[in-house]
């Protein structure tokens, strides 16, 4: 039996962990074991517990129960509570999902004491070093056994830093892999999309209509703690929902929230509090930010996550962020790069409602987390 520790610690990665849980399940359950660790990263039950309960994810075998605080302290906490789980449970693999804090001590902790490490969504690049999910993605490639990438455009990445050309070797004599497997955020969102439909209540909840509302998340720091970008992203899109007559449908992070009084000018702050048209609603569920995206008539945000799910139920995009890692997206014309900029958000909305939008399957088909469990079992064999 093969025992594999499954990290998780922000709410992105309990919804991929869902993927991997179910095909253990489903396919593996006689050759796999599967713990779940969560960091704590994220603790908040909106943020987190929610996520347990709506996806039928098996709850977390350990809890490190970090909490927040400043990148060092935070992902040092990690790595030691990591390091012992792995060590104590015996295991032979780690799994680690994209770019958090959690990520990145996962991938330390397991490459100082040998454990081959997994890395799913490998190969994303938004080639903006201050980024620190750039600093996390690149150090977890480094040091993974596989990277399973989502993508050709992340194994051509990989490709480029030389992935191919010097193959490393870790301490059970064997290489690396590079793997384009599909998204398993695809994955889910096939599979839970006619349950949300049953489940999620949330479009009459909040009194809106299918197709007459712009969705809009940011939660990124460098919009959320910079009062002229927020207020940029915010006035225009105060902008949009009058100028259209459509409503704006904002569910904010606890720590968004937070900070609107205190980053922007108190006219557009009473504004944005005021306006009958804007549905300010706490951290959406699963469920009902599925049929929040798939209802949309557009959708606005500095979320990679939320960018595919667009993508994945044919909702055009706008991304307030210098730069994404879906290219595809963006190549393809289904979402437009405005960053924070007032005009370019404006004109982003109007390009692209005003166009036919195309949708290819560029992310696999909806079975990426099996062909990445074959692979792992192949791997430790």
């Amino acid at each position: 039996m093969i025992r594999l520790l499954t990290v998780i610690g922000a709410r992105p990665q309990i919804i991929k962990a869902a993927a991997i849980s179910r095909a253990v399940k489903n396919h593996f359950q006689d050759v796999i074991e599967e713990k779940i660790l969560h960091t704590g990263q994220h603790y908040d039950s909106n943020m987190s517990q929610v996520f347990f309960d709506e996806l039928g994810i098996p709850a977390p075998d350990y809890n490190l129960s970090v909490g927040s605080g400043p990148h060092g302290v935070q992902t040092g906490k990690m790595i030691a509570g990591i390091e012992e789980v792995l060590l104590e449970g015996k295991f032979d693999g780690i799994i680690l999902y994209g770019d958090t804090n959690s990520t990145l001590a996962g991938a330390v902790a397991a490459s100082k004491i040998h454990i081959p490490i997994f890395h799913i969504e490998a190969g994303l690049r938004s080639f903006n070093m201050t980024m620190p999910e750039e600093v996390n993605r690149i150090v977890c490639d480094q040091l993974s056994s596989i990277c399973f990438s989502p993508t050709q455009t992340g194994v051509d990445n990989l490709r480029c830093e030389g992935f191919f050309d010097t193959p490393a070797k870790f301490n059970n004599g064997k290489g690396r892999l590079v793997i384009n497997c599909g998204d398993v955020m695809y994955d889910n969102s096939m599979f839970f999309a006619k349950l949300a439909k049953e489940k999620s209540d949330v479009i009459s909840r909040i009194g809106v209509k299918p197709n007459e509302y712009i969705l809009s998340t940011i939660h990124r720091p460098n919009n959320t703690d910079n009062p002229e970008r927020l207020t940029s992203i915010i006035t225009a899109l105060l902008a949009l929902s009058k100028q259209e007559k459509i409503s704006l449908v904002l569910p904010l992070h606890p720590r968004t929230r937070n900070l609107l009084d205190k980053n922007l000018s108190s006219v557009i702050y009473e504004t944005l509090m005021t306006s009958p048209l804007v549905k300010i609603i706490p951290p959406a569920s699963f469920f009902d930010i599925i049929m929040l995206e798939k209802n949309a008539k557009i959708v606005v945000t500095d979320s990679g996550g939320v960018q595919k799910e667009a993508f994945f139920f044919e909702r055009p995009c706008v991304i307030i962020r210098p730069e994404t890692e879906w290219v595809e997206i963006v190549d393809h014309g289904a979402g437009i790069i405005a960053n924070a900029d007032y005009n370019n958000i404006i004109n982003g909305y109007h390009q692209l409602v005003g166009n036919k939008v195309e949708f290819p399957k560029l992310f696999g088909n909806a079975h990426a987390a099996e062909e990445i469990l074959r692979e792992i079992v192949n791997y430790l064999g």
